[in-house]
């Protein structure tokens, strides 16, 4: 049974997309949407979609809080959304994000609380990500265009057997300019007796975008 399992989250490499939008409305608050859609071969087996948003809130330069709420749908495997699903949720999800820099190189520490109502009933999960940025390339307008980024995240659950998952990421973004990100990178997921998710390998692909508003946009450039 495990060596089965264990098989099936190695034999293949998907696809893991993200479409992520931002309003920077001041230099403290910000709300943000995200969709995401994966598959568990190379962009076939589609097999998970989510979309998502929430609000920003910098209690300090190094500290920010958030509070989110999304759907999230798991199919079966063997196909494209294949029914039945095998879960069904909406999740609520605060979390904190520290902040912190070593010369260029920047530091991120993101702790997350899930409350989790599925069609496996509800549950808690807790995360914790540590991740780690470098940008480098000739500085355009006050940033520099290249990141390359690497990160790690922890998944608990308050029931046995309380791990649940391990998720790491690799990635190189590129800003064609101040407001657009375009990521795309290298994800390993591993999953320990989990329900609503297979791990495996998959190639991240992202856009992301910023909209600042006017009164904000003039300020940095002034």
């Amino acid at each position: 049974m495990y060596s089965n399992t264990t098989v099936a989250q190695t034999s293949d490499f998907g696809s893991w997309n993200i479409l992520n939008l931002k309003y920077t409305h001041t230099d403290k608050l910000s709300f943000f949407g995200e969709a995401q859609l994966r598959s568990l071969k190379f962009y076939n087996n589609f097999h998970y979609y989510e979309y998502k948003g929430g609000i920003n809130y910098k209690v300090y330069k190094n500290v920010m809080l958030t509070i989110g709420a999304g759907n999230y749908q798991t199919y079966k495997e063997g196909g494209d959304f294949v029914l039945p699903k095998t879960n069904d949720e909406f999740r609520i999800w605060p979390q904190v994000i520290l902040f912190q820099s070593i010369g260029r190189l920047k530091i991120e520490q993101r702790y997350r609380a899930e409350l989790r109502w599925s069609s496996n009933g509800y549950r808690n999960r807790f995360r914790y990500r540590l991740g780690v940025s470098y940008p480098f390339g000739k500085k355009r307008n006050e940033y520099k265009p290249y990141q390359i980024s690497a990160s790690n995240e922890l998944f608990f659950t308050d029931k046995e057997p309380y791990f649940e998952r391990n998720r790491f990421l690799i990635a190189l973004n590129y800003k064609p300019s101040k407001a657009t990100t375009l990521q795309i990178g290298y994800l390993h997921q591993f999953d320990y007796k989990i329900n609503d998710e297979t791990g495996r390998d998959f190639l991240v692909a992202g856009f992301y975008y910023d909209i600042f508003r006017k009164a904000i946009s003039k300020q940095e450039n002034e």
